[in-house]
């Protein structure tokens, strides 16, 4: 299906999550398959996660990427926020995060949500047919482990 990268000797590890008003999980577990298919290790956080319980959660882990799905069509108005309270978080700050699905309601998502996602604070904005394959693209171009150490090590 898509293509398998060796798994490096200590797995990057991926925070999941939606956000805090979609209840869809299907894309989730899409997702987490293909990262798990990519060599990573994923912390799946599930449906209808609250900011606050992200960025908890991410802190704590510190992962070496942060993916929001969400397929409600409310992307648009909630990731910047979220966004926002990742990135305040100076062990969060430099973490790639990436937010991707159905962000608007009529889905066709236009340059100007793109660029205030952006500005919010996300890395890259997925959409549309070029969604997986933009994810994969970033996950080729992402360094091995963030600093330089390994996810077991930053997490000691």
């Amino acid at each position: 299906m898509y293509p398998h990268h060796q798994p490096p000797d200590s797995p990057r590890h991926a925070v999941l999550t939606t956000i805090a008003s979609d209840s869809h999980t299907w894309n989730l577990l899409f997702l987490q398959l293909l990262l798990e298919e990519q060599g990573w290790e994923v912390t799946n956080l599930g449906a209808c996660v609250p900011v606050g319980v992200l960025v908890e959660e991410a802190a704590a882990r510190t992962p070496d990427l942060i993916v929001v799905s969400t397929v409600n069509g409310h992307g648009a108005e909630e990731a910047p926020g979220l966004a926002r309270a990742v990135r305040a978080v100076p062990a969060l700050a430099e973490v790639p995060l990436v937010v991707g699905g159905k962000l608007d309601t009529s889905g066709s998502t236009g340059p100007d949500v793109h660029a205030a996602l952006t500005d919010a604070g996300f890395d890259a904005v997925l959409t549309g047919a070029s969604a997986v394959p933009g994810l994969l693209a970033l996950l080729d171009g992402l360094p091995e482990h963030r600093h330089g150490r390994s996810h077991a090590d930053a997490v000691r």
